[in-house]
């Protein structure tokens, strides 16, 4: 029988199986946390964001580089405003390439932008040099 001393603390003997076993379970942990699949509900980066306030309107501006008009949805529901879409990856950046930086995000995104109290309606939006302009006007 194995006692604890003052030299030698007491400390269970894990077998190889359970080590094993504790080892899988992590592996698996982190394989779900880095490999976990991108839906919509899951937007892998949100654009920043311009909202300026006149007596009429909100002006909002929202950075959207290199993301086509038919990828973006604008959505106004419950004093928030939704802006959501997809940015693809650069051409580039697909084929044989060695990229030697890359910070312009793309995949999914969406920004959930809190409004001043009030009502709006969606006078005008357009999307110009790599920005989405929208001009709600106060009801």
């Amino acid at each position: 029988m194995i006692r604890a001393t003052d030299h030698m603390p007491y400390r269970p003997i894990k077998s190889g199986w359970t080590e094993a076993f504790e080892m899988l379970q992590e592996a698996e942990r982190l394989q779900r946390q880095c490999f976990r699949r991108i839906t919509r509900q899951n937007p892998t980066w949100e654009p920043p964001v311009d909202v300026l306030e006149t007596p009429e309107s909100l002006l909002i501006t929202v950075a959207l580089p290199g993301v086509a008009p038919e990828r973006v949805e604008v959505h106004l529901s419950g004093g928030r405003l939704i802006v959501s879409g997809t940015r693809p990856p650069s051409r580039s950046a697909r084929h044989n390439t060695h990229i030697h930086r890359l910070e312009l995000p793309y995949g999914h995104f969406e920004r959930s932008i809190p409004l001043p109290a009030g009502q709006y309606e969606l006078a005008d939006h357009g999307l110009l040099h790599g920005c989405l302009h929208l001009h709600l006007r106060k009801i």
